[in-house]
């Protein structure tokens, strides 16, 4: 693979200038109040979700599926709302997304989750994901939980079977979509962060008639011993001795200061078969 290395920009620092535990306590009391006076009462926690699929269906021609999760929740009243949206993944039909989304679990209370993947149309890729028209893309299938479900599973991940509407409405032997695995890890109240540089030295070229396109993939070991990636780099054509743009962290995206990270180099494909570079 050659060899990788790192530059901390600052170091780990807290923002704000405060790192004991008395701090600590001082900002979870903060949001404690904020909370309550939004009308949020009992005990909750916030809680990160993570997404990936399996085995999505191909709904592209000469390519594979561009998939995006939206997640939506349902309302005491019935009410079904979006509230967050992942990056598109280009050509894959096994996702893992980045993008995470938080959300305040409330323990005594029922909170259901809806999510729907869909297939990006090519024309749209240059579109920010908020902006795209969801009746213009095409679905990939649907699954529903409640976030107690999920929370209380041991490893706190649940793999759901994605069905489409249309399917699950006329037939009980609905055709199978795919699975989508949501994973839930409880946020910490940290300002912590850093900046790292990073640059690779004497990468494999990986392209017959040219050098590699290189890019990082940064993750997390969570207690299950699975990876969950937390950032990505840009791509930088034809570099066997990159460096790419400052990466920024935070304690909340790694878990803490001593939680193991995976970087991983990979020479970009166009048709999403990404290789590693080892």
């Amino acid at each position: 693979m050659g060899n990788c290395c790192s530059d901390v920009g600052g170091g780990m620092a807290a923002v704000s200038g405060a790192t004991s535990s008395a701090a600590t306590g001082n900002q979870n009391d903060a949001v404690d109040m904020y909370l309550r006076s939004h009308g949020i009462h009992g005990l909750f926690s916030q809680i990160e979700l993570s997404f990936s699929a399996t085995s999505l269906r191909d709904r592209d021609v000469f390519s594979k599926s561009d998939p995006m999760v939206v997640v939506y929740i349902k309302e005491r009243d019935g009410a079904i709302n979006e509230v967050f949206r992942t990056e598109v993944v280009l050509n894959s039909l096994t996702p893992t997304w980045i993008a995470k989304y938080t959300i305040t679990y409330h323990f005594e209370v029922v909170q259901n989750l809806l999510f729907k993947v869909f297939d990006v149309d090519t024309q749209y890729h240059n579109v920010e994901v908020k902006m795209l028209k969801l009746e213009e893309q095409q679905s990939l299938g649907e699954a529903y939980c409640t976030l107690s479900e999920l929370v209380t599973k041991p490893n706190r991940s649940l793999t759901l079977d994605l069905i489409r509407r249309e399917e699950s409405v006329s037939s009980t032997h609905s055709q199978h979509c795919g699975k989508l695995t949501v994973h839930a890890e409880e946020c910490f109240s940290s300002k912590s962060t850093a900046d790292i540089i990073l640059r690779c030295i004497d990468l494999e070229s990986k392209d017959l008639f040219s050098k590699s396109d290189p890019f990082l993939v940064i993750s997390k070991l969570v207690e299950s011993g699975t990876s969950i990636p937390v950032c990505k780099t840009e791509v930088l054509k034809n570099d066997h001795n990159p460096t790419w743009k400052p990466v920024f962290l935070n304690i909340q995206q790694v878990g803490s200061k001593d939680s193991p990270l995976v970087i991983e180099c990979f020479n970009f494909n166009s048709n999403g078969k990404h290789d590693l570079i080892d």
